[in-house]
């Protein structure tokens, strides 16, 4: 911005001078003195302020009070003492949008949140809340920045996030490898930032997985660091030392943290930077911690990122910093920011101004909307994946006075009367049904997705977006009625980890792939010996990868499979690993076969060419018993079944209106489900009938959808969208689909449909979407909720496809249960899903039950074309060196405390002195016996002489 060059830092010159200063109707602001702040051992601020009060670290009660200072006096500024913890108050925050509202936390491993009184003089007596995260010392607190009442807190290296009002921990981030340092939230409310003594940087996702989604090695020096988010943007900014020791600061962008993209070194002072960042004008004001000078930079989103406005000599050194809220400003003065320094023995207040000719006036210029008291979201909405800014209010005061907002966090006497129900107040739900779901809100629901019954009317329906993952962050409070407790068990893969392999197993370097495959089309199909990816450029070329030669492919061209057409969809022949059939928008099927070794020139003669349909074809199926049969779909609105070896057409089914959007052949091969633009789902029974045996309500819209068989084929999954365009899955059982869907789950808004996976043996599905970041993870079960939501993968960029390998695949001994690849912009990625267990020597036989051996077919296509049905073998996936965890020895369990007999015979000061004297006694043994040197023999006389 041109004007920050111009931009003075002033601070009084001596006590009672004042600044001009607006709050409310107050206009004064003056140094507050007899602060005694002693010496902090914490990586806090140790100062923070409302527009009504300014809070700062204590020499009194031990370091356990606080410092109170109101901000709205006219007269001569007095400070009260808050006596809120029996040990070393190590951080404290206000409520961004009650001034009044004030978090503290301390050595003695406890969080109290406070209500100080608007006047200013009758501090509280008790805290409001009082909840113990656990594990240690309460290292640093933040409140969220748009969702009133949730509170993230830092104990040694653990984040946890927590429901202030109901003192419940939502989520609990262990994924640090030392003391975190700093706590940092997006502006809005959606990404967590901390900054850690090992030396990294870490971004979490709190409502989606407990573990972070992106890191980077900072800064190389592990004293203190810490990290602000910069704006609405996706760039953070850290401030700490380099191995050199030197103080620096740099930028990094979320997206890509494998380097900063800018940095500043500026000095070799030993005192933590403590930065403070104001959104509205982009300044960075710099506060070393016993410096007697502020920087002030202005951050750009653009080289050089950091540019130096100012400095700012002060007269005592830095105890601590805090910067004032934006509404606390005087505008008519053109003040921009205000900073309070804590020293020794004050509290300075350094106005930072631009100066105008034109005096008192507002100019507009300089003071953009700014987000105002109101918070944007309550607790049940930001933790059921809703993400929203605070409404923003113009400062200019000519346009009245900006609303203030009461915490229902802890009330006012006046909220309670008005507002008995406190938080149920700003809820309006039906009398019947909505308070059976308000139960669920208020034990807060381990799943993060809006769960509706098919009957339930549109208009109660709530349309949150799910975060995946909220249930391995649910802790439930002893107190409180559970998830569980109402909906039933939770999934035993509710904490399962999505991790990407080792680069050195990635193929790399993967050029010119074809980005515009139908919506229909998973993007690329795998077995377990190859994967094939649809590349651009005509021809319709197709590059087959052999997995078991993984690393970077060669600059030049490689040798592909030229289809002839475009590519509609492709999918391996699961009983032949080397026979692929690719339907192509000629309305033709060919089929290829790939020589053992994979592809080493470039091929475009099929095997086989299949034709019938019409029109382009939209998807092909394999059988999964019989081989040699294969299931396609077209728009001419039929499906049609195939006998690869006699190369013809044996079976036509007919009864779609519209596009045909899935197709899926039931596991044991007798039925094939379908879902269509006609909003329908249709069962058929292809040897039997032409037209569908069974069909029901399926997606609204004509935005795509997906059917799988799931639950022992007595279920159908449908994944689509729904009037108000948003993705959900929905569940059927077979047999009853004229009735509609059991349930309805709402995902998120995307325009890409979600793809689903199942897997058979934990009945777990992925979902996930072509240029989504997000694979969500539901175990499926046959009773409400039917949907048991489980821990999320997020990966780094979008990809263009996923795909899964045989069980097989998955190393047991790591307790992996699922692996997949996943297809970025240039390469392929394998990742692996497992479950955390402790355990890891024996075989966990209760999520590795006896798997089909689907890549072997069970009958001939003439076989399965008579009639005849089959049923794949099962095989067990135990390592023959592992026992089953079901036959491992019992342990016994240890007593982690003594028993209640030693507190109860707790003995006098006295009988514990004649113990140890007895002990030393006996020690010594006793003094009557002969010393050992009695026994020595001595010398004659007359030996002297030689």
């Amino acid at each position: 911005m041109h004007y920050l060059k111009h931009i003075h830092a002033t601070w009084t010159q001596s006590l009672g001078l004042d600044l001009a200063y607006q709050c409310g109707d107050d206009e004064v602001l003056a140094w507050i003195s007899n602060v005694k702040v002693g010496s902090p051992a914490s990586c806090g601020n140790h100062i923070k302020a409302s527009c009504a009060f300014a809070v700062f670290n204590s020499d009194q009660a031990g370091g356990g009070a606080l410092g109170v200072a109101s901000l709205k006096r006219a007269e001569k500024q007095e400070i009260s003492h808050l006596q809120c913890h029996a040990a070393l108050v190590t951080d404290f925050d206000f409520s961004p949008f009650d001034d009044f509202l004030l978090a503290t936390s301390s050595s003695d491993e406890t969080v109290k949140v406070w209500r100080l009184s608007e006047a200013g003089d009758h501090l509280p007596s008790s805290p409001g809340v009082t909840f113990c995260p656990g594990g240690g010392q309460v290292e640093t607190l933040l409140f969220h920045p748009s969702s009133d009442g949730v509170l993230a807190a830092a104990v040694n290296k653990s984040a946890s996030i927590w429901d202030v009002a109901q003192s419940h921990l939502l989520a609990d981030l262990d994924d640090h490898d030392d003391q975190i340092q700093c706590l940092a939230w997006k502006r809005d409310g959606s990404l967590l930032a901390t900054s850690c003594k090992d030396k990294k940087l870490r971004l979490f996702d709190p409502r989606a997985q407990l573990t972070a989604v992106q890191n980077a090695q900072s800064h190389q020096n592990n004293k203190d660091s810490r990290v602000v988010w910069i704006g609405d943007s996706d760039n953070v900014l850290s401030t700490g030392f380099n191995r050199m020791r030197e103080r620096e600061v740099k930028v990094w962008d979320t997206r890509k943290m494998g380097s900063s993209l800018g940095s500043v070194s500026l000095d070799s002072s030993a005192g933590t930077l403590i930065p403070l960042f104001d959104n509205d004008s982009n300044l960075l004001v710099l506060a070393g911690k016993g410096d007697s000078v502020l920087h002030c930079f202005e951050v750009t989103a653009v080289q050089p990122f950091l540019s130096q406005v100012n400095q700012c000599l002060t007269e005592s050194a830095t105890r601590g910093a805090a910067m004032l809220p934006k509404l606390a400003l005087d505008v008519m003065s053109c003040e921009v920011v205000r900073v309070l320094q804590l020293t020794d023995g004050f509290v300075v207040p350094i106005s930072y101004s631009v100066p105008r000719k034109s005096g008192q006036e507002f100019h507009a210029d300089l003071y953009p909307d700014t987000p105002g008291h109101i918070p944007s979201m309550r607790v049940e909405d930001w933790w059921t994946g809703e993400n929203k800014q605070i409404e923003r209010v113009s400062l200019d005061p000519a346009k009245g006075r900006i609303k203030s907002f009461t915490s229902s966090v802890i009330p006012t006497q006046e909220t309670r009367s008005s507002h008995p129900e406190t938080r149920s107040h700003l809820m309006k739900m039906e009398p019947a049904e909505d308070k059976e779901r308000e139960k669920i809100s208020s034990g807060r629901s381990s799943s993060s997705s809006s769960l509706t019954s098919p009957t339930t009317p549109s208009s109660l329906v709530q349309s949150a977006s799910t975060t995946s993952g909220l249930s391995s962050g649910f802790v439930t409070s002893p107190s409180q009625r559970s998830f569980q407790s109402i909906l039933g068990s939770s999934s035993k893969f509710r904490h399962n980890q999505g991790l990407v392999l080792h680069r050195d197993s990635h193929i790399t370097n993967l050029k010119g792939l074809n980005l515009t495959t139908p919506g229909e089309c998973d993007g690329l199909c795998v077995n377990r010996e190859r994967v094939a990816v649809p590349l651009a450029g005509s021809g319709g070329q197709i590059a087959i990868l052999e997995l078991s030669k993984p690393g970077r492919l060669p600059d030049t061209a490689i040798p592909t499979i030229q289809n002839g057409v475009a590519v509609a969809d492709f999918s391996w022949d699961p009983f032949n690993a080397h026979r692929l059939a690719v339907a192509g928008e000629d309305a033709k099927i060919r089929v290829w076969i790939v020589p053992k070794g994979g592809l080493t020139e470039t091929i475009s003669e099929a095997s086989c060419v299949l034709q019938g349909h019409t029109e382009k074809i939209y998807s092909i199926k394999f059988h999964p018993l019989a081989d040699g049969i294969l299931a396609s779909s077209s728009y001419d609105l039929t499906v049609r079944i195939w006998d690869i070896g006699t190369g013809r057409e044996v079976k036509l089914l007919r009864g779609h209106k519209e596009q045909i959007f899935s197709l899926a052949w039931s596991p044991d091969g007798q039925h094939l489900a379908t879902v269509s633009k006609d909003g329908k789902v249709r069962i058929f029974d292809p040897r039997k009938s032409v037209e569908a045996i069974e069909e029901g309500p399926g997606p609204v819209g004509p935005r795509g959808a997906r059917v799988v068989w799931v639950c022992a084929a007595k279920y159908l999954l449908v994944s689509g969208f729904d009037s108000r365009s948003e993705r959900q899955i929905s569940l059927y059982q077979v047999g009853t689909l004229s009735s509609g869907p059991l349930v309805a789950l709402s995902i998120d808004a995307s325009p890409s449909t979600l793809i689903p996976f199942y897997d058979e043996d934990t009945s777990v599905v992925f979902l996930t979407g072509k240029g989504d970041t997000r694979t969500y993870v539901y175990e499926v079960i046959v009773e409400a909720p039917y949907f048991l939501e489980c821990s999320s993968f997020s990966s780094s960029d979008p990809h263009k496809g996923f795909a899964f390998l045989p069980k097989i695949e998955c190393n047991v001994q790591e307790v992996e249960f699922a692996k997949a690849l996943r297809l970025s912009q240039n390469s392929i990625e394998p990742v692996v899903f497992k479950v955390p267990r402790v355990k890891k020597e024996f075989f966990q036989d209760d999520i590795f039950p006896e798997t089909s051996v689907w890549w072997q077919a069970c009958l001939s296509g003439s076989a399965w074309l008579a009639g005849s049905n089959g049923e794949h073998r099962k095989m067990s996936l135990q390592p023959k060196n592992m026992t089953p965890v079901s036959q491992a020895p019992k342990e016994i369990p240890v007593r982690k405390y003594a028993p209640s007999s030693v507190y109860l015979e707790e003995k006098s000061d006295e009988q514990k002195k004649e113990e140890l004297l007895s002990a030393m006694v006996g020690k010594l043994g006793n003094r009557d016996d002969p010393l050992p040197q009695d026994s020595f023999e001595g010398v004659d006389d007359d030996e002297w002489d030689d």
